[in-house]
């Protein structure tokens, strides 16, 4: 589980924490940053997926040409907030997680861990972006650094194709843990466990830490990719929302997780959902999906309208067997119809909560009125501060008179009216910022 996110000269922000919760949502204006916080997340997706910088920032690529990782958006020289000519720029990431560390006496118990990164480079004079800084921290202490202090050899570093690493000491070891040398273009997080001296411990431990960042997606649906019949045995939902029929299909093999699937369709669309049908095409062999209403009425995917089959990968996203660890849904509101909103809330704030966490955007000014405490509590909202480049991110209820004025007039009619751009241009005015 992932509890905070901070951004150091990442695109348009120049030192930005989100707050991350079971449930988060992110307001703000076009172009405020809100999908600059996506990118990070998807940064952090790539390391844990063992990519190299130049593969999560460019795209990866397989031995045949198809693309298997889509690139960070924006060019090498726009990703990072400085334009250093000399130095190439750079940016950093500090993720703050809870990991499971089993104990001395045999028991599992959950530890934050804090992981951070620095990178530089990027520019047309540099090799390529680059590793600068790596560090692990599991509850307050060092599993490893690249800078662990002027008195350390290791601080110095080495030359410019190689990090070097202390890892913390182990057991008869007396002044310094092993000292490991990794490649500077991938981050060290997934390198580690390639070298003997490093400790067994020290390997789960950047193990659990990389399966957490692996464990993310980041659905952008498309409804007539929703619409294709599926090839049998496909279980896992595609990014656009492929495969969405056989994927019901196993959820709807559960008798309970297919009445409360039905439940929830009927409750978030005005159809009278009684069931689903999953017809194979005697000639291809592919699944397909019916939706059976009262009266015997049916309605292939093909009809549904494009509301319909995103409450449905919704859905089975959080229901299937194969839950990821957090989702990310930018316009989580998309093609649903305010008066469901409230449900929708009810969804992610019900029964998606303890199986995954979501992180959405939008700009439904009703979600604010109608989220919970908890929810509020982990909403933040992103502006860019007039005459600058830089966008800050802050929670929302911390602005100012928030939750009085959410308990006594809803925010929902103030969101629309700028009110929260307003407030931070009012609170941060004041404060010092980079207005090159």
């Amino acid at each position: 589980m992932i509890t905070s996110l901070r951004l150091v000269n990442f695109k348009n922000f120049a030192d930005e924490t989100l707050r991350v919760g079971p449930f988060t949502v992110i307001v703000g204006a076009n172009a405020s940053g809100k999908s600059n916080i996506r990118d990070a997340f998807r940064f952090l997706h790539g390391i844990g997926r063992g990519y190299t910088l130049a593969e999560i920032m460019g795209g990866r690529y397989g031995t045949g040409g198809q693309a298997e990782w889509t690139s960070i958006r924006g060019a090498p020289r726009e990703i990072s907030r400085l334009k250093d000519t000399e130095r190439g720029g750079g940016f950093g990431l500090s993720v703050v997680l809870i990991i499971p560390i089993e104990g001395t006496d045999g028991h599992t118990v959950e530890k934050p861990a804090v992981y951070t990164i620095a990178v530089s480079g990027g520019t047309e004079s540099s090799s390529g972006y680059r590793v600068a800084y790596e560090e692990l921290e599991i509850e307050g202490e060092r599993v490893y650094t690249s800078h662990p202090g002027d008195s350390d050899p290791v601080h110095s570093q080495g030359d410019d194709t190689h990090l070097l690493l202390r890892m913390a000491k182990t057991g008869a070891q007396r002044k310094y843990g092993a000292r490991v040398e990794v490649r500077q273009d991938q981050p060290a997080l997934t390198q580690i466990r390639e070298h003997k001296p490093v400790a067994r411990s020290h390997k789960d431990s950047a193990k659990k830490v990389t399966d957490v960042l692996a464990n993310m997606r980041f659905l952008d649906l498309i409804p007539d990719r929703m619409r294709q019949p599926a090839f049998p045995g496909q279980m896992v939902l595609g990014d656009s929302g492929e495969n969405l029929p056989t994927v019901l299909r196993q959820i709807c093999a559960d008798s309970e997780r297919r009445a409360s699937l039905i439940g929830w369709v009927r409750e978030l669309t005005p159809m009278d959902v009684t069931d689903f049908e999953f017809p194979v095409d005697p000639v291809t062999g592919l699944v397909q999906l019916v939706i059976c209403e009262t009266g015997q009425r049916k309605l292939s995917a093909y009809s549904a309208s494009d509301g319909t089959l995103r409450f449905l990968a919704m859905l089975a996203a959080l229901f299937a067997e194969n839950t990821a660890g957090l989702y990310f849904f930018e316009e989580i509101d998309n093609g649903i119809h305010p008066v469901r909103l409230g449900l929708l809330l009810d969804l992610f704030e019900g029964p998606a909560r303890g199986r995954t966490q979501v992180v959405g955007t939008t700009h439904a000014p009703t979600l604010l009125t109608v989220m919970n405490d908890d929810t509020f509590a982990h909403t933040s909202v992103t502006c860019r501060l007039e005459e600058t480049a830089n966008a800050v991110i802050r929670p929302v209820a911390e602005l100012p008179n928030a939750r009085e004025l959410r308990r006594d007039q809803g925010l929902g009619r103030l969101h629309e009216s700028g009110w929260m751009e307003t407030a931070l241009a009012f609170t941060e005015g004041g404060k010092e910022d980079d207005r090159s």
